[in-house]
């Protein structure tokens, strides 16, 4: 299995590129992690991942600079159907637009906004920092096997600004902070996670096992 992992200068690369072959190992699966942005790779690719790390409007910024990768993507996962996973900021770049460092245009593959985190508890600061666990919305294959609620795994966050999307069905799990925040969303072959997969120990490689396992 051919994997994309998008290399735009705005992302925890090799955290996930490790993460990624430490899943497949464990369910036996041969992967070829191809790092980089170079478009012809990312449209032959069987699954793409794209991390992300920053603000919002730095990260549109560095993606939207190299030559022919939105196209890239666009092609592979819009026209091909090929699995997508957007990882933090990687995920928050799926929304129609940001709110971080002023009012940035998304992909908007999944219709939404990227707001600040404002919870109801002033005592909670942000950004939201650290562990927590999630809570299901609804079933999804990304979810298979991880053990969800209070007293479940925990997922590793860090961020400031949360995805509210248009359409509540697109939210497979929140995780509580002052407020209900997006962890993970999912429509038909793009799926992404607001925590770090490739920080979140078992819950992580998990969850990155059900993405290669994943046939939209």
């Amino acid at each position: 299995m051919k994997i994309a992992l998008i290399d735009y200068d705005a992302g925890n690369i090799h955290s996930v590129r490790k993460a990624l072959n430490v899943a497949a190992s464990n369910i036996g699966l041969s992967i070829d992690v191809s790092v980089g942005s170079d478009p012809d790779t990312i449209c032959k690719a069987d699954r793409i991942v794209l991390p992300g790390d920053g603000a919002f409007a730095d990260c549109v910024e560095h993606l939207r600079a190299v030559e022919g990768l939105t196209e890239a993507l666009g092609e592979a996962v819009h026209k091909k159907g090929h699995p997508f996973l957007g990882i933090c900021v990687g995920m928050q770049l799926l929304a129609t637009k940001g709110l971080e460092l002023g009012e940035t245009a998304g992909l908007d593959w999944l219709k939404g906004t990227v707001e600040r985190i404002q919870p109801n508890d002033k005592a909670l600061k942000v950004p939201h920092m650290g562990w927590n666990t999630l809570n299901a919305r609804q079933p999804h294959p990304l979810l298979n096997n991880i053990e969800l609620g209070t007293n479940g795994l925990h997922a590793y966050f860090l961020h400031a600004y949360h995805f509210i999307p248009h359409n509540m069905n697109d939210v497979i799990a929140t995780s509580e902070y002052g407020q209900a925040i997006t962890a993970v969303i999912a429509k038909d072959n793009i799926a992404g996670t607001q925590f770090h997969p490739e920080k979140s120990q078992k819950l992580g490689v998990q969850l990155l096992q059900n993405f290669l396992n994943w046939t939209p």
